[in-house]
């Protein structure tokens, strides 16, 4: 596919095919199960096939779907054992390249953004495309001033694309959680919808580089390309050469005693800078994946794509960092007072302090101690335990909610620990949540 897709009824029936896909082979599926069939394993490869046909549609189909897919692509590391890699190839593939439009159609949007004198802004413009996105692909160039840059054209018709497909998501979100362990997909789809407007005009995306820019500017480990020049569909930013996180991930399964070092320096690293950031810019990243973060040849981390943030003029709540504190010191019953209080319980629902302390308890392992090694098996006990529906703890579960201001943070940190997972990575969780969280030292103190 050389364009994206942007007429509804084409999506929609693209995404139609993934229930439908999955309807036929439930069916098959109970036969194979009537003929006396190991259910166990029957189970596992229907659930295989409808993971492989659900990320292939959403990748091929860019714009809001690929958008959603590389959101869920973070949690790959919650994903059973039992599923098989071909489960977790299917989601890693939507953090890499899709198919690219051709050059005729990235200099007309080039025409209509930059003005048609363009090629006199730039010494140099590469027409094949460096890298691709869910709306839109990067190409490397050369500015007037010689300074080597990156210039992300927006695809035409993402903004019709990214829209109708929300829509048609949010009516199948309950048929794609049943395929996808470990992954809540209905706050993931309500929060990309909220950003849609923002993410489409690339003026949004500039301004919030140029603030993180500003603020980051000569630290020692964190590096954020300056912004040259922007345009509703077109953003033209410093290029900077290092090795995407996605690599390192990679490197560290070919590789793993090998790769130690490596490996637990980047997860504190993306740790430190999304614990950080509403601090020192007053804003958090909010699109963790491998793909927006790149290591230094000189050991900095480099993070780019500024689409999505969330504006946190005070850092992050206090109420958060009170929360983990009282969790820390296990005073339960007041935590369920606080949960109470800011509206983390459901209007007309009860639960008592020792279900909230059963429900919290897997989630908790990395609050216990100060330093805590994030692998995939403890993400796959944690999600395991989170969705397992036979189990008293679902029932607490059911009774709460994420207030709205928290979705965006909460889904950052679950994101950049899903990341910490999939690079086995040992990072100071609670000295960055000392360091950089309103509330926390205080409350423990109180105690």
């Amino acid at each position: 596919m050389s364009e994206i897709v942007s007429r509804r009824s084409s999506r929609n029936a693209k995404l139609a095919k993934i229930p439908l896909g999955i309807a036929g082979r439930a069916a098959v599926g109970f036969g194979r199960k009537l003929a006396g069939g190991d259910k166990q394993e029957i189970n596992a490869e229907l659930n295989q096939k409808a993971a492989a046909q659900l990320f292939a549609v959403l990748g091929e189909l860019k714009g809001g779907a690929m958008k959603f897919g590389q959101a869920l692509s973070v949690m790959e590391a919650a994903v059973p054992e039992e599923f098989g890699e071909h489960y977790r190839e299917a989601l890693t593939k939507l953090q890499s390249a899709a198919p690219p439009m051709p050059a005729n159609a990235v200099h007309r949007m080039l025409d209509q953004q930059l003005g048609t004198a363009w090629r006199q802004r730039f010494r140099e413009f590469d027409d094949t495309p460096a890298a691709s996105a869910s709306i839109g692909q990067v190409h490397r160039a050369v500015w007037s001033d010689g300074r080597t840059v990156a210039v992300k054209v927006q695809y035409p018709g993402a903004d019709e694309a990214l829209r109708a497909d929300l829509k048609t998501l949010n009516r199948m979100a309950g048929m794609m959680g049943s395929v996808i362990p470990g992954a809540d997909v209905k706050p993931i789809l309500a929060e990309i919808t909220e950003r849609t407007e923002e993410e489409l005009d690339y003026r949004h995306e500039a301004a919030n580089q140029r603030q993180f820019a500003k603020a980051f500017e000569g630290h020692p480990r964190f590096v954020v390309p300056k912004v040259v020049a922007s345009a509703p569909k077109v953003i033209v930013t410093e290029w900077l050469d290092a090795t995407p996180v996605s690599a390192i991930i990679k490197q560290g399964a070919e590789d793993p005693a090998g790769t130690v070092a490596l490996r637990n320096t980047v997860g504190a690293l993306m740790a430190e800078f999304h614990m950080s950031s509403p601090t020192i810019v007053g804003l958090l990243h909010a699109d963790p994946h491998p793909g927006n973060f790149m290591m230094l040849p000189d050991g900095r981390l480099s993070v780019i794509d500024y689409g999505a943030c969330a504006p946190l003029p005070d850092g992050f709540p206090s109420l958060l960092g009170q929360m983990v504190a009282m969790a820390v010191d296990e005073r339960f019953d007041e935590l369920t007072t606080l949960m109470y209080d800011n509206g983390w319980v459901i209007p007309g629902r009860t639960v008592t302090h020792q279900e909230i302390a059963d429900y919290l308890r897997p989630f908790t392992d990395p609050i216990r101690t100060e330093s805590f090694h994030f692998t995939r098996k403890w993400m796959q006990r944690v999600a395991g335990k989170a969705t397992d529906i036979n189990r008293p703890e679902m029932k607490t579960g059911m009774a709460l909610q994420l207030p709205a201001e928290h979705i965006m943070v909460f889904r950052v940190l679950a994101g950049s620990i899903g990341i910490c997972a999939q690079l086995d990575a040992e990072v100071p969780f609670m000295k960055l949540m000392q360091d950089w969280v309103p509330g926390y030292v205080e409350h423990r103190s109180a105690s």
